[in-house]
């Protein structure tokens, strides 16, 4: 049963360890997700870890508010070229694809999130070391950041709230239990003040800043 209304209200904090969720099926054979947040049933703005089966495919589709997506694992694939793991896509609204696995992938993507305004096309294929500043407009701002071992991302003032994402290592939030935040947790804090994060193993994060103000 698709959830309609899971951490709809976005001027609310939300934390989702997703490595902890069940897969749940998709109206594609082969296509499995973990929802994050969702408003809305098949058609929705969603967040969500999604996992593909080698070999399995999703029909053509058209992104009418857009789609954004980092590759977790494995290689996802469409039409336009193949993405292995750490590649970051934009797909502005108003475009389409075939998308599909062949060996199978992880992705995490975002549906229906994106100002109608937005129409460039954004591909950065595979993983870089350290951070990389992955999108920017005058609205938001997405890029990877590496937090090192024994080290901290400081308090800070962040106007539009922020969103992130652990995608490798273990981090927590200054002044909670040890390694609270492990891979593929998603942090959602509406507000503009940013509570310190520091890790003591080290942590691969994706972040977005400034899009819920």
């Amino acid at each position: 049963m698709i959830e309609i209304g899971l951490h709809a209200d976005r001027t609310l904090p939300a934390l989702v360890h997703a490595a902890r969720l069940p897969w749940l099926a998709s109206p594609q054979r082969g296509v499995e997700r973990r929802m994050l947040e969702r408003v809305g049933g098949e058609v929705a703005l969603a967040t969500s870890i999604v996992r593909y089966a080698p070999g399995s495919r999703f029909p053509g589709h058209v992104h009418d508010l857009g789609e954004e997506f980092l590759v977790l694992e494995g290689t996802f694939s469409d039409e336009h070229g193949h993405y292995p793991a750490g590649s970051y896509v934009r797909n502005p609204p108003g475009s389409s694809h075939h998308p599909f696995s062949e060996a199978g992938c992880v992705i995490f993507v975002k549906l229906r999130q994106m100002n109608p305004a937005q129409s460039r096309r954004v591909v950065h294929a595979g993983a870089a070391p350290g951070e990389r500043l992955l999108y920017a407009d005058a609205h938001e701002t997405v890029r990877m950041e590496r937090l090192e071992p024994g080290c901290t991302i400081p308090a800070r003032r962040v106007s539009g709230g922020q969103e992130l994402l652990v995608v490798e290592g273990s981090a927590r939030l200054a002044g909670e239990a040890p390694q609270a935040l492990q891979a593929w947790s998603w942090l959602r804090s509406a507000g503009t003040d940013q509570t310190a994060l520091e890790s003591a193993t080290g942590a691969l994060l994706w972040i977005k800043q400034g899009h819920l103000g």
